[in-house]
């Protein structure tokens, strides 16, 4: 379930496109060689599939840029904001995870960065409670990213 654009209070918030594309054999390398064509890079993804359709979740650093391809080639999508979150390694997965169960925040999905700038770590969370999510995670010293720390 995207959370729709509001928003929040983190300035400029990460976010992720979720393309809507029919499971076909070559459809998602078409995707990623139009991203990559334009100089769009990948930032973190996920992808789900059904039988007949598949989702693909990403973060992209130019969504601006990306919103516009996606327009201009006819791909089906939405964009949402979701929370970032830098980890120093899988031990603080755990550390994230506990302050949000803390503050009961639920967690629709997650997923890892495949790259960031400075070579860190980050989970890409879809939560129902963004301010307070990042309230309790600046509480208990996480940095919350802003799509400008993303962006290349």
């Amino acid at each position: 379930m995207d959370q729709p654009l509001v928003a929040s209070s983190i300035p400029d918030p990460v976010r992720q496109f979720s393309i809507f594309m029919e499971n076909k054999v070559g459809r998602l390398a078409d995707v990623f060689r139009l991203l990559s064509e334009q100089a769009i890079h990948v930032l973190a993804l996920t992808t789900l599939d059904t039988t007949e359709s598949a989702i693909t979740r990403l973060v992209v650093d130019d969504p601006d840029k990306a919103r516009s391809l996606f327009w201009e080639h006819s791909i089906a999508f939405s964009e949402s904001q979701i929370l970032a979150v830098e980890i120093a390694g899988e031990h603080e997965i755990v550390r994230v995870l506990s302050a949000l169960l803390e503050a009961e925040i639920n967690i629709h999905y997650l997923y890892a960065f495949v790259s960031r700038p400075m070579g860190k770590s980050a989970m890409a969370l879809c939560i129902e409670d963004m301010d307070v999510a990042i309230h309790i995670l600046n509480t208990r010293n996480h940095k919350v990213l802003s799509q400008r720390d993303i962006s290349r």
